[in-house]
């Protein structure tokens, strides 16, 4: 089985990077994803899917349906990118898509472009090899994921799928891992601080305090956190309120309620004893709007998530890739710069979906000045894909042994 699918996945080698580069090529920023949807929609259709659709929230999906109606996996990238950082200085234009020695340069080749491809292209490889499929493969391309809201991710599992009466078993998420098998990573919030008062040093040293103790320094939650400052000017032209913007990790075991709580308590023992000062503490909402009109209030909190490495859906994953020949190697997202993210904390903790990550590309090259995405890792990220997948779902076929199952 792991030849038919190692063979049929070198056939898609020029297909698939072709791909990947129009991808690069169509500039998505979050919010903006609709060129980019209609791309991926249409590859979808010319790939052979069995249904391929845009849901009332932007997401793209293709489905291809097996014999029965469970076990369902669902592969799951977005579509949406930041903001090329200071593009000025990259090699070549952010939205080049160029190829050089094998790899494939521009925003969002790393997160996650590579292996939204990846993933679509992982449906034509297990369409083409003919094996047969027990359970059923979804593939969605997201929007709003680059927000840290995941709203795409939750329309999609609230109400575009049970209308198709699926529900995942399992997910696997196509972010930059070098190919590892990623399962899990820490939280973040952001935390809006407004302090006002008519006395201008003492607001000033009130924002100075608040930033030495809840800024600067490890003491929330034992972890730490980064802020932003930002003055508000008052209608009679002086500074007399400041906005604070922190924005704060939260590790796994942490409680996001009670980490917003001992914020809360920390500047309030700040300035409790002062009278001329008020303040408000709330954690940041953003209206945003969707690429298709679609408006939705956000909260900035994206959970700590983790899902068992002996679980089922790991055992099956690292038993597929080293019977397939592919590295097997565990770990977990390391998130050096606070605000970044995936889907995992919405999938497991809200939904309760057992989920991995494996894709190509590297972390620490996301959001990054040259990003970049090797197209060898992009194939094998197609060919493990889908050894992981078939063994989830997949019906076992003559020929099979002991060590490949």
């Amino acid at each position: 089985m792991y030849n038919i699918l190692r063979g049929k996945s070198t056939g898609l080698t020029d297909d698939v990077v072709s791909f990947a580069q129009k991808l690069i090529q169509t500039p998505s920023e979050s919010l903006k994803e609709s060129a980019v949807a209609t791309l991926v929609a249409d590859e979808m259709r010319a790939i052979g899917y069995d249904r391929v659709f845009t849901d009332e929230y932007g997401n793209v999906v293709g489905v291809l349906f097996g014999r029965e109606s469970a076990p369902t996996v669902l592969l799951n990238s977005h579509m949406d990118t930041v903001n090329p950082m200071l593009p000025e200085t990259w090699d070549s234009a952010p939205f080049d898509g160029s190829l050089n020695n094998g790899i494939l340069h521009g925003v969002g080749a790393a997160d996650c472009k590579g292996g939204l491809a990846a993933q679509v292209y992982t449906g034509a490889l297990l369409r083409r090899s003919l094996l047969p499929l027990r359970g059923n493969l979804i593939v969605a391309a997201t929007v709003a994921e680059e927000n840290g809201a995941s709203i795409g991710v939750r329309g999609l599992i609230e109400k575009t799928l049970p209308e198709l009466k699926l529900k995942p078993d399992y997910a696997i998420l196509g972010e930059p891992t070098e190919m590892g098998l990623y399962y899990g990573h820490d939280g973040w919030m952001e935390v809006d601080i407004h302090i006002d008062s008519p006395d201008t040093t003492l607001l000033r040293n009130t924002e100075r305090t608040i930033i030495d103790n809840c800024f600067e320094t490890s003491r929330v939650g034992g972890s730490k956190s980064v802020g932003k400052v930002m003055t508000v000017p008052s209608g009679l032209g002086e500074n007399t309120c400041r906005d604070l913007r922190l924005v704060h990790r939260i590790s796994e075991g942490s409680n996001p309620d009670a980490v917003f709580e001992h914020i809360q308590h920390e500047v309030g023992m700040i300035t409790k004893p002062l009278p001329q000062m008020s303040v408000d503490v709330v954690v940041r909402e953003e209206c945003q709007k969707l690429h298709n009109g679609r408006v939705k209030t956000v909260r900035k909190i994206s959970n700590a998530w983790s899902t068992d490495p002996f679980s089922r859906l790991m055992e099956r994953a690292r038993q597929s890739l080293s019977a397939a020949g592919c590295e097997v190697r565990p770990g977990k997202w390391a998130l050096g710069r606070l605000g970044m993210g995936t889907a995992g904390g919405t999938l497991v903790n809200e939904y309760g979906i057992p989920t991995i990550g494996y894709g190509p590309g590297c972390e620490e090259k996301a959001h990054a000045i040259d990003e970049q995405v090797a197209c060898a890792d992009i194939l094998q990220a197609v060919y493990g894909t889908g050894s992981i997948v078939h063994a989830l779902i997949g019906v076992p076929v003559c020929g099979w042994t002991t060590d490949e199952i």
